[in-house]
């Protein structure tokens, strides 16, 4: 088996030198349309978001806390019209081919464990696509800021709420307070009725502790940017390296498959 591959590298060889002509042309060719290629191919820059998505401290026991679940947000991203969106907040045309691009290379991985999704788009310039991924982010949370908008507000009046019984609630205990400190029978039933106000007020007291302390920064916050955008220094396209080494590659194997095709073909005219 040795002995065949030898003898067949041989025969290759000897076909590729009497059919230079043809090897060297093909060749040629096909390193000049890689060279074209890289000569005449727009650049392309990707810029990467990491984004927290919103959450409601408040939300009831159970229930997702998020403003929008993972999967709904990923789904949002990938809408025509939400892309539109992004693309008419920094005034690039739908139609445009740096729309185009947008569209085509946006890639999304959900990373649920930190809370994050990560997005990747490109554009024609390092600048174009750090815009692009900032106004993916900022669309996006402007669209969450509506979505949370009302249940923030009935947190907000539940909140006010909770304070208003809770002062009721302390006034009335030092009015019984101020009764109980009587005598006779109006005495001891503001101090049974003490005793249920002072439950009463713990328990406020403990709802509206809970309830505050959801609604801090730490559990309640809107959608964001985890940290600022990345852009490598570097075009991700043309590749120079890689697309010289498969230009390269490709020369050799169709310029040898030429030579073999012209040898045969003499061959058979022969």
């Amino acid at each position: 088996m040795a002995n065949d591959d030898e003898i067949y590298l041989i025969d290759m060889w000897r076909i590729v030198v009497r059919e230079w002509r043809w090897f060297i042309g093909v060749g040629v060719l096909v390193l000049a349309a890689t060279f074209a290629y890289l000569h005449h191919a727009r650049s392309q820059w990707e810029a990467t978001a990491w984004i927290q998505i919103g959450q409601m401290g408040f939300a009831p026991a159970g229930q997702d806390p998020h403003v929008e679940a993972f999967s709904r947000t990923v789904e949002r991203l990938e809408t025509r019209a939400f892309q539109d969106d992004v693309l008419k907040s920094i005034g690039v045309p739908v139609d445009a081919p740096a729309g185009a691009l947008y569209r085509r290379s946006m890639r999304i991985e959900q990373l649920a464990y930190a809370n994050l999704v990560k997005l990747s788009v490109r554009g024609y310039s390092a600048e174009d696509a750090k815009q692009l991924a900032t106004a993916t982010a900022t669309v996006l949370h402007a669209v969450h800021a509506e979505i949370g908008a009302r249940p923030t507000a009935l947190a907000k009046e539940r909140l006010d709420e909770l304070d208003a019984n809770l002062k009721q609630a302390q006034a009335d205990r030092d009015r019984l307070v101020a009764e109980a400190t009587g005598r006779g029978d109006a005495a001891a039933v503001a101090a049974v009725a003490l005793a249920s106000s002072n439950d009463d007020i713990r328990e406020l007291e403990h709802a509206r502790a809970d309830l505050a302390t959801r609604q801090l920064a730490n559990y309640t916050y809107q959608t964001s940017m985890a940290w600022p955008v990345y852009v490598p220094k570097d075009r991700v396209l043309p590749n120079i390296v890689l697309t010289g080494g498969i230009g390269f590659l490709a020369a050799a194997f169709l310029a040898s498959m030429a030579a073999v095709a012209r040898h045969a073909l003499r061959r058979r005219t022969a």
